[in-house]
């Protein structure tokens, strides 16, 4: 089975991986890596839509 990612999934994980630096930042960060997280599976989304039409 391939990826329909153009990049193998590497966008996604790479912000999925953000996820796991919450813990040591400061509460009032997390609103700004989340919407960073938010764009990035968004780009992802739209990119891998892209990529099978």
């Amino acid at each position: 089975m391939t990826n329909p990612l153009p990049d193998d999934g590497q966008a996604v994980a790479r912000a999925l991986a953000e996820l796991d630096t919450l813990a040591e930042r400061p509460l009032a960060e997390h609103v700004e890596v989340f919407e960073r997280i938010h764009a990035a599976l968004g780009e992802a989304l739209a990119a891998g839509s892209a990529g099978s039409a």
